[in-house]
């Protein structure tokens, strides 16, 4: 965004819902890609507890989640675009049933009122009756800058949605999900050429040093960067195009607000599943432990809260903490399961005693590495070991790998995540804040109750002395 200090890239109606709401600089993604990134912001909980480890993993139904809290608190969610959401296969009785057939299904609790899922196929209709010959979603999506901007997806996705809260006359619950910005990095109609003509910083360059891990995403044809620059500076624009789109659009959602008169009592809450890493250290999309993939967008907009309009907050924040933030909003309890933290005081214009001092994010890789040889159950755990937790504080990056090895960086000294720390000094300290963050964030929904004389209660329990 341009008001979080961007060079380039130019947002207007996001910075002016910065200055009408509270702009979250530090905000995490807890894992990547979608659907476990979206696991984590639907539920409130960290992958080392949900354990959606890849697009494709059930997210257990058991897990409480933000459109059954919107269900809880008198509201009828609905949904727009997609949640990557597998369906718990403990569920379904019917081995046909298509929720077994992809990883794309949709939140429990949420009512679909357009599914734009990897099949895009009420977009590509769309475009078949404008008179364009689209079938293949991949290839629509790649072709964007081909047609006007008013015929891409972000325009199609907007117009379902406000055309659906043309027809509200009650409190209402939407969630909207834009699958852009995102690969095939191809900016619809006048949005592709918007930078054309603006100097592109260059991608942080590869390090010497590295583990392993980054060799094989180099390598990979989905994750390495192209090896031409001028390639890397168009695919840079393309994507700063789209989210130039995604701006304007929002745009259109507040003015609509406004001239339904709702603007005043409708929050807001503006967050993504994963971020980008556009180049930078060789890599491109999400895959890895560096933070352009995790360090994303946060803004939430409570009009009940106005002392804390236009603050920005540096305090590390995560997508886990979104769900208790509405829980808070909406009145409802905050679920022993949550890992998060209410994001209410902030909004309030205060100051949290004891907030994080450190933003924490996972990725599994074992879609990277499943070797060839047959894994025999229960002895061999290997799969277990393909992933990745890292620990970002205000100076340091410790990464933990689930094999072993580590790898820390002075991002105090370099913030290019390229110089490398082996003092124990600074070493221990690092790994122990990580042990205690995976210590606290155990899955607390039995430990946290408490059966006693009068039924279910919690534990502790402020009542009980």
């Amino acid at each position: 965004m341009s008001c979080a200090g961007h060079p380039v890239v130019r947002t207007p109606n996001l910075d002016a819902l910065a200055t009408a709401g509270v702009r979250f600089a530090r905000h995490y993604a807890q894992a990547a890609p979608c659907a476990p990134g979206r696991a984590a912001l639907y539920t409130g909980t960290y992958q080392m507890n949900n354990r959606v480890v890849a697009n494709g993993t059930p997210l257990d139904h058991g897990f409480d989640n933000v459109a059954r809290l919107g269900l809880r608190a008198g509201y009828h969610p609905v949904m727009f675009g997609y949640t990557d959401v597998g369906a718990d296969p403990r569920r379904i009785t019917d081995p046909n049933d298509p929720r077994l057939s992809t990883y794309e299904g949709v939140l429990p609790g949420f009512e679909e009122l357009l599914n734009l899922d990897e099949h895009q196929a009420p977009w590509l209709e769309h475009l078949r009756s404008l008179g364009y010959d689209a079938d293949d979603p991949d290839v629509a999506l790649a072709t964007e800058s081909t047609r006007p901007a008013g015929h891409s997806v972000t325009t199609f996705l907007t117009d379902a949605f406000l055309g659906w809260l043309d027809t509200q006359d009650g409190p209402w619950f939407a969630h909207t999900s834009f699958i852009r910005p995102h690969p095939p990095y191809d900016a619809a109609g006048h949005y592709a050429t918007m930078y054309d003509d603006v100097a592109i910083p260059d991608p942080l360059p590869i390090p010497d040093d590295r583990h392993f891990l980054h060799d094989v995403l180099i390598a990979n044809p989905h994750a390495g960067a192209p090896k031409d620059p001028a390639q890397v500076a168009h695919l840079r624009r393309q994507y700063w195009g789209m989210v130039s789109e995604v701006d304007f659009h929002l745009g259109r959602i507040w003015q609509r607000l406004r001239e339904r008169g709702e603007w005043e009592n409708t929050i807001v809450v503006i967050t993504a599943d994963h971020g980008e890493q556009l180049g930078d250290q060789g890599l491109v999309q999400k895959a890895g432990f560096f933070e352009s993939s995790y360090h994303i967008i946060g803004i939430v907009r409570d009009p009940r809260h106005p002392q804390g309009f236009g603050q920005v907050v540096r305090q590390f924040t995560e997508n886990v903490d979104i769900m208790p933030t509405l829980c808070e909003a909406l009145g409802q309890p905050v679920p022993l399961q949550c890992d998060g933290l209410p994001l209410t005081p902030f909004l309030r214009g205060e100051q949290p005693a004891n907030w994080r001092t450190a933003a924490h994010y996972e990725w599994d890789w074992r879609d990277v590495f499943i070797s060839a040889d047959p894994h025999e159950w229960p002895w061999d755990r290997r799969l277990e070991r393909q992933n990745l937790a890292v620990l970002r504080t205000d100076t340091h990056a410790y990464v933990q790998f689930g094999n072993g090895d580590w790898m820390c960086f002075d991002l105090a000294a370099d913030p290019t995540w390229r110089t490398q720390v082996s003092d124990p000094a600074v070493l221990l300290p690092l790994t122990q804040q990580m042990l205690v963050w995976r210590q606290e964030h155990l899955d607390r929904q039995m430990t946290g109750m408490l059966l006693r004389n009068g039924g279910i209660g919690r534990r502790p329990d402020p009542v009980q002395v």
